[in-house]
C-alpha cells in the first residue's frame, strides 16, 4: 500500500528533478519562495543538485561509517541555462547509483533503522526531488502534482523517520515534543493510497499503517496529506483536507515535526 517499487522510485527522483529545474529556471534565480522564505529558486537548484551528487558519491564508494562522508561539494553552474542539464545529471547520477543491485550493499544508513543504506538514500532523494520539486513550482506560480503512490511511500518515509532510532539525535527538541501520555493521530488518504496511526507515548512517538479511531483524523489526497505534513500546505487552508477531532494536538504536531530541509 505504502511501498514504492524502486525502479518508480528512481523514475520519479528524474522527473520531478527535471519539474524542480524547469520551475527554477522559469522563476528566475533570485525569486523567493514562498514555502521556504529564506531559500531563493537558485537555492532550490544548488541543494538538490548538490545533495544528489553527494548522495551518489556515498552509496558508489560503498561508504559505511560517518567520518567517511564526502566533504566537497559539486560546484552548481552559475549560467540558470545550465541548469536543467545539471541536474538531470545529478538526478541520474543519483538513480543510476541506487541501481538493483546496490540496494542491499553496505552503505551507511542515517537513520539507523531496518532498511539499508541504499534503500534509505532512494528515498530520501525521492523525497527531496518531490518536496522541493514543490517549493520551485509554486515560486514559478504553476500546478503541482504529486502522483497518490509516491505520496504515500514519502509519507510513510516522513512517520519512519521521525520514529527513527537517530531521531533524537538528531532532532531532540522535536523528539521531546512528540511524546506524550496516549494521544492519537490518524492522517488518511482519500484516494486509497494509505492510512497512517499515530500514537504518542512517554518514550516518543510510535505509527503502524492502518485506519482507527483517533483523537484527531486528517483527511485528504495522499499529495496533500505529504504536503501538510511537510509543512508545505497550511493545515486550516488547504480545501482538499478536513480535520476531525481535535485539531490543536494535529497542529501540535505539525508544528514540531519537519524534517525536510528548508
Amino acid at each position: 500500500m505504502t511501498n514504492l517499487n524502486p525502479e518508480r522510485a528512481r523514475q520519479a527522483i528524474v522527473e520531478h528533478t527535471r519539474r524542480l529545474a524547469e520551475a527554477a529556471t522559469a522563476a528566475g534565480p533570485g525569486a523567493t519562495v514562498p514555502t521556504t522564505p529564506k531559500w531563493t529558486a537558485a537555492d532550490l537548484v544548488a541543494h538538490l543538485g548538490q545533495t544528489q551528487h553527494w548522495v551518489a558519491e556515498i552509496i558508489e564508494h560503498r561508504i559505511t561509517e560517518p567520518a567517511q562522508l564526502p566533504t566537497a561539494l559539486a560546484a552548481v553552474p552559475a549560467n540558470p541555462d545550465k541548469w536543467q542539464g545539471w541536474l538531470s545529471a545529478s538526478a541520474q547520477r543519483v538513480a543510476d547509483a541506487c541501481s538493483d543491485d546496490a540496494l542491499d550493499a553496505p552503505v551507511f544508513n542515517a537513520a539507523g533503522d531496518e532498511r539499508s543504506g541504499t534503500q534509505f538514500w532512494l528515498t530520501t532523494m525521492l523525497n527531496e526531488a518531490v518536496v522541493h520539486g514543490f517549493d520551485a513550482v509554486d515560486a514559478a506560480g504553476r500546478p503541482a502534482g504529486i502522483d497518490a503512490d509516491v505520496a504515500a511511500a514519502l509519507i510513510t518515509n516522513h512517520f519512519s523517520m521521525l520514529t527513527s532510532p537517530t531521531w533524537e539525535m538528531q532532532r531532540p527538541e522535536s523528539a521531546h515534543a512528540l511524546r506524550g501520555t496516549g494521544q492519537t493521530l490518524q492522517w488518511l488518504a482519500t484516494d486509497g493510497a494509505g492510512a497512517w496511526f499515530v500514537k504518542r507515548g512517554p518514550e516518543g512517538a510510535t505509527w503502524q499503517p492502518g485506519n482507527r479511531v483517533a483523537d484527531v483524523t486528517v483527511t485528504g489526497p495522499a499529495g496533500s496529506l505529504l504536503l501538510t505534513l511537510t509543512r508545505r500546505l497550511p493545515l486550516d487552508d488547504d480545501a482538499t483536507i478536513s480535520v476531525d477531532g481535535d485539531t490543536d494536538l494535529a497542529r501540535h504536531w505539525l508544528d514540531n515535526t519537519a524534517h525536510v530541509s528548508g
